[in-house]
């Protein structure tokens, strides 16, 4: 069977050099419910923190958004020649979830592929019609091989450490909103088969508020082969205190597959965020690792310093850029949600 894993394909780990960064534009006022405008400040300037290092290629739904979308980026001071816009209309912002999942092979004819999962907008919560047209249209316009492995599976709810292993959540991938019909253990062959990896570690639950069911990518990052960022909670009477501190001692009893016990740093959390009420799921762990930066989202709170120097320690190669998300949050996501690395061959 042709797929990445016997054609020598792997999804590399997202410190490794980027071709560019593939945002989609955010444009619909539900997405940021009262907030849209509020965000473009924060939105733009990611943008410009990214284009330092690389290209930075963004979706738009249609002409008249692509030239608001110039305006923006030329008031805002961002090198246009680093810009490059797609008239893909979309249903939503979160590029982590319905954008490309590239992978590589240096060795093959065609060393750079997309694998177009499905996306359900996390279990059928929102439409996903536009979203899910992304990867193949991206594909044609490049002319790369697209894979299409025929389940739901969203980019936030992976991480890897680019020699060969996975962290995720069970809430997540084995959440029946997902594939309902399929076991842990057949879904760990298509995250074999796809991403070429080798080695699949399994969390189990992420924070609250997030209604993606519990994404990776809000709680725990690989930020080195063997070395892991985890958010934990010091407030015992927050409801994120007992599900992170199990996660912590699961991540303390994991291997990986040469034996190794993962370093774990510990990240803070932010002051809870809540909008109509609701809890926000606000993390310092929702940063995206640029060529050139790492982008961290901070929320107006006591802990996003600490937080900025404990990731400046770990990323001595990079700058580490906080940006203001308290307005973005309200949309249920952050840096990395908004973003998708496109690796340089």
């Amino acid at each position: 069977m042709n797929n990445p894993r016997n054609l020598g394909y792997r999804f590399p780990a997202e410190w490794e050099k980027h071709e560019a960064t593939w945002l989609t534009y955010p444009y619909l006022d539900d997405s940021f419910p009262g907030k849209l405008n509020s965000i473009y400040p924060s939105y733009l300037e990611f943008i410009k923190q990214i284009s330092f290092g690389e290209k930075v290629r963004i979706n738009v739904p249609d002409e008249a958004h692509k030239q608001t979308l110039i305006r923006q980026l030329t008031e805002s001071g961002v090198d246009l020649k680093q810009i490059e816009t797609f008239l893909y209309p979309s249903n939503d912002v979160w590029c982590r979830d319905h954008g490309p999942a590239f992978v590589i092979n240096p060795q093959a004819n065609e060393k750079k592929a997309i694998v177009s999962w499905k996306f359900n907008a996390w279990g059928n919560k929102y439409p996903a019609d536009l979203d899910n047209q992304i990867p193949d249209k991206i594909a044609r316009h490049f002319g790369l091989p697209i894979f299409h492995p025929g389940i739901i599976m969203e980019g936030g709810s992976v991480e890897f450490n680019g020699n060969g292993t996975i962290l995720t959540t069970k809430a997540c991938l084995l959440n029946k909103n997902r594939n309902p019909n399929l076991t842990l253990q057949q879904i760990e062959r298509y995250l074999y088969d796809y991403y070429g990896v080798e080695q699949i570690l399994w969390l189990n639950d992420g924070i609250a508020g997030d209604d993606t069911d519990g994404h990776i990518d809000d709680i725990t990052r690989f930020v080195n082969e063997d070395t892991v960022v985890t958010v934990v909670e010091t407030n015992v009477q927050d409801e994120n205190y007992k599900l992170l501190q199990e996660n912590l001692e699961e991540l303390k009893k994991m291997r990986l597959s040469n034996g190794k016990q993962l370093n774990i740093i510990e990240l803070p959390m932010p002051g809870p965020q809540y909008f109509d009420g609701r809890r926000l799921p606000a993390s310092y762990a929702n940063f995206y690792i640029a060529n050139a930066a790492v982008i961290v989202p901070t929320f107006r709170c006591i802990c996003d310093e600490m937080a900025l120097e404990i990731l400046s320690e770990v990323f001595s190669d990079r700058k580490v850029i906080g940006i203001d998300s308290v307005d973005l949050i309200w949309g249920l996501g952050s840096f990395h949600c908004l973003s998708q690395q496109e690796p340089k061959i």
